[in-house]
């Protein structure tokens, strides 16, 4: 081993850490900063039962250091004594709302949890001043929290509802909550069916209208896991866990916050579910009022839909039905046009058909024929012609298509289209191949279509035995 690299590297790694760490981001959690706050300072987080409070400011950081003050325009951080601002952990993101005294605010955009039993409001100062010891009023966003907790809350349902469903083997693999959307990420082998996912729907939607009532109790750990509460795999956990029941239907431990009773999460939908990871799947949900709103931009769309195809929204799927059937008779009415325009853009070539050592070829150039075209005169080429071999090029807005067909006969005596193709196909700056009897290719050479023509005469002649 070589123990003089080793420990070279190690150091090495130790002072790009360092570096690392002195330009972190801050309102990410600039670890700099808040290790330099007194470790024994902590924070007692109150919001379970209440969304304020009255508290003094024991700690103020800006970007960059502990300061004593912060003033209008001001990014900081401010740490109280107690507050009702939930620190994102455990999948919930952190509350905001506003700090005051007096005439000052200090605008709180996220509450994060640090070392130590730390909770740090960071936001804004946006009007007045703030210093330390004052004694200031906490205030979360209410509404945000409450939509929050409806998320946070249902996602409990949903784990057990997919373990009903999907069976024992579904773990939580990670989960984000706000007050938008739930995401849940779980263990399981495959995707789910649309009506594995309508049964999880309905299982949650009918805890929801139970009106189960969510109970939490503190207790051991060991407790915890003797009333059956669902525990994170790898989880760290202390001394004494909150334990979160739904009725008799859920019980996990967890530390976030919840609705009193699993009727005001009120609706749950289901919007997305797939896979993030090999043997992990990924469910995006709503709940309360993002579901209503979810309808509503449904409800415009169809009405919108309905309007483009001038009828009423519960006869869009008929009206749909129709326009279908329209669009395929239109499509096999083109198709004859084009069917008919190809040949009249060929004329009669039969004039054209020369004899390479005894086997007829017909080789003729087109405009503006696309493939499916070059191909259906080739089969209605080769009927008029007997036995040999037929060579169509066509030019269309800068593109060329090549066709070759041989039949049994022309074979038999050497021929293979796939080779002729070959062949012919790099004078239009293009490639391609195929079987004996039938080959395609296309090009960007327009110009070379005369010599790709020419050519294969060349190369028929080259091929009769």
């Amino acid at each position: 081993i070589d123990e003089e690299g080793f420990q070279a590297a190690m150091t090495e790694q130790k002072e790009k850490a360092r570096s690392a760490r002195k330009t972190t981001n801050y309102m990410g959690a600039d670890v700099t900063v808040y290790q330099s706050i007194d470790a024994a300072i902590t924070s007692e987080f109150v919001g379970y039962d209440k969304l304020t409070c009255e508290s003094p400011i024991t700690v103020l950081t800006t970007e960059s250091e502990v300061v004593e003050a912060l003033v209008d325009g001001q990014n900081g951080t401010i740490f109280t004594e107690q507050t009702p601002f939930y620190a994102t952990s455990g999948g919930q993101e952190g509350d905001q709302g506003i700090i005051t005294l007096g005439n000052s605010v200090f605008e709180v955009k996220d509450t994060i949890k640090l070392q130590g039993g730390k909770i740090g409001h960071v936001g804004v100062v946006t009007s007045g001043m703030f210093k330390k010891g004052d004694k200031v009023t906490l205030s979360v966003n209410e509404s945000r929290r409450t939509a929050a907790c409806k998320n946070h809350s249902a996602t409990h349902l949903l784990q057990k509802a997919l373990k009903i469903v999907l069976g024992n083997h579904v773990e939580q693999a990670g989960s984000s909550n706000n007050d938008k959307h739930l995401r849940f990420d779980f263990t399981h082998f495959s995707a789910m069916s649309a009506e594995e996912l309508k049964k999880v729907e309905d299982i949650v939607n009918a805890e929801i209208a139970a009106a189960l009532p969510v109970q939490t109790d503190v207790m051991s750990i060991e407790d915890a896991k003797k009333t059956g509460a669902m525990a994170l795999f790898g989880e760290k956990y202390g001394e004494n866990v909150r334990v979160v029941s739904m009725g008799d239907f859920s019980k996990e431990l967890c530390g976030g916050t919840h609705v009193a009773n699993t009727a005001n999460i009120a609706l749950f939908k289901i919007v997305s579910e797939a896979g993030v990871a090999a043997g992990v799947r990924r469910i995006e949900a709503l709940t309360g009022q993002g579901v209503i709103e979810y309808y509503n931009k449904l409800e415009q769309s169809l009405n919108e839909a309905a309007a483009a195809a001038k009828c009423e929204p519960a006869q869009l799927v008929k009206r749909i039905g129709t326009l279908q059937e329209e669009i395929k008779e239109l499509h096999r009415e083109n198709d004859k046009l084009k069917n008919q325009m190809a040949k009249d853009a060929m004329g009669d070539v039969m004039d054209q058909v020369t004899e390479v050592s005894g086997v007829k070829l017909l080789a003729v150039k087109l405009d503006n024929v696309d493939m499916n075209e070059l191909r259906n005169l080739g089969d209605q080429l080769k009927e008029k012609l007997g036995d040999g071999v037929i060579v169509l090029a066509s030019a269309s807005e800068g593109k060329v298509s090549l066709i070759t067909m041989a039949t049994e006969g022309a074979i038999a005596k050497g021929a293979h289209a796939g080779n002729i193709i070959k062949a012919i196909a790099k004078h239009v700056g293009g490639g391609g191949g195929g079987r004996p009897n039938m080959a395609q290719a296309g090009g960007k050479n327009p110009n070379g279509i005369d010599a790709a023509l020419a050519e294969a005469k060349n190369v028929l002649g080259s091929q009769i035995n």
